[in-house]
């Protein structure tokens, strides 16, 4: 959980207007003059004032024109040097857009929602088109794509791949539940038309920082297929409030946050480092702001990849504790002494911190510990415990680094499929 949450539109429902900011140049400094001297004497003779006069008309003409040379010939270099580097960025993103683009679908959905009539409090069953995007993981046409592209109630899946093929056999393999916080769901194309799908390359999102380069490529707005936009990395261990314009809110977590143009349609699409690797899945915009867009780490959903691959199935790891990401403030609230880590809060609401029956609970984690490590990995700023379980996958055991009564210990605890509820 955490306690700065905000409203935020999904990016299926709500447009923004990508804002381009220019940095502007600072002005050519003005270059300085050498300090002249004066004179010990004025000389008498107009000969020798002739002279002198000669000798510094001469002088000055010379060291003019070898300084305006010399700026002649900078400005250019320097506006040479500008345009390689716009041009080395350009190709950059031309060929990570190459590299990737392949290995991104158009998803389009057609669905059934059922909304009451005000007037006469009957149900109206109504269907809803709706587009997104997807990503290829592998050569028989697995895609992973956000939970909400395909809500509950779709009726029928298809998918465009890069070159502008529509496949329509296309089935959803499973989605995690609406009140868990991954927004994650899986499909198949069950006809690949004798197509050869391009998987796609997944990086580490554990590996970025602040002011990384990042592309995003998406369906924008459900017509524009594939295109790309850049930016940088602004943020991470987001959580926010999602909505698709209804009533239905989700509470999303551990978000990377970046100011990569991302639009309504580009859910489930990839967002990319300059190695042309997939560091996370576009999944929401700020809809009352610009240029503020989320992504789930790839490394989140590394676990529940691997069991749909593997095994056919979304088994979702989990530890089963509810806790607060400690921050400063927060460490100072609760009267901690550990400023990182995940804090096992005690109940709030009638919910218990420790989950019954859970992995936790039979490791025998306790209300009030401080979950500072994951396999040596610190929880910090960076890296939420909901980030590194869903490294593993379901039966993996791990070993906890927790703070109990200001003592460290060590806890193992072997992960367990979420349950559905």
């Amino acid at each position: 959980m955490d306690t700065n949450e905000k409203s935020i539109k999904k990016t299926v429902a709500e447009k923004t207007s990508p804002s381009a900011t220019a940095a502007a140049e600072p002005p050519a400094k003005a270059s300085e003059q050498a300090p002249q001297t004066r004179p010990a004497r004025q000389p008498n003779t107009p000969l020798l004032t002739v002279v002198f006069l000669l000798i510094m008309s001469l002088s000055a003409g010379f060291l003019g024109g070898w300084y305006g040379g010399k700026n002649n010939t900078a400005n250019p270099q320097s506006l040479q040097a500008k345009q390689q580097i716009i041009s080395s960025e350009s190709q950059l993103i031309n060929s990570i857009a190459k590299s990737v683009g392949p290995s991104v679908v158009s998803i389009n959905t057609t669905g059934q929602s059922t909304s009451t009539n005000p007037f006469f409090g009957l149900d109206q069953t109504q269907q809803q088109q709706s587009a997104g995007t997807g990503l290829i993981l592998n050569g028989d046409g697995v895609i992973i794509t956000n939970r909400h592209v395909v809500p509950a109630g779709t009726t029928s899946v298809s998918v465009v791949l890069s070159d502008g093929t529509e496949l329509k056999d296309v089935s959803v393999l499973g989605r995690t539940s609406e009140n868990d916080s991954l927004d994650i769901a899986f499909l198949k194309i069950n006809d690949k038309k004798g197509k050869t799908l391009t998987p796609a390359k997944l990086g580490d999102s554990n590996k970025l920082q602040v002011g990384d380069k990042v592309i995003a490529i998406g369906n924008a707005l459900g017509e524009f297929q594939n295109t790309v936009t850049s930016g940088i990395i602004s943020g991470f261990n987001r959580s926010v409030q999602a909505s698709g314009g209804g009533s239905t809110v989700e509470n999303l977590q551990d978000l990377v946050q970046t100011d990569t143009a991302i639009n309504p349609g580009n859910s489930g699409g990839p967002l990319v480092n300059t190695n042309g690797e997939v560091i996370g899945i576009n999944t929401a915009i700020a809809g009352n702001a610009q240029n503020i867009g989320f992504a789930i780490p790839i490394n989140d959903v590394q676990g529940v990849i691997k069991s749909m691959l593997q095994q056919g199935k979304l088994l979702r790891p989990y530890v089963g504790v509810r806790y607060v990401s400690l921050t400063d403030a927060l460490a100072s609230q609760y009267g901690l002494s550990v400023k990182r880590g995940a804090y096992i809060a005690p109940p709030q609401g009638g919910q218990a911190a420790i989950i019954a029956g859970s992995p936790a609970e039979k490791a025998g984690l306790k209300e009030k510990d401080v979950i500072t490590k994951v396999d040596n990995t610190a929880i910090d700023d960076s890296h939420s415990l909901t980030s590194l379980v869903g490294q593993h996958s379901v039966g993996d055991t791990v070993t906890l680094t927790i703070i109990r009564d200001g003592k460290q210990q060590t806890v193992k605890v072997t992960l367990e499929a979420l349950p559905a509820n």
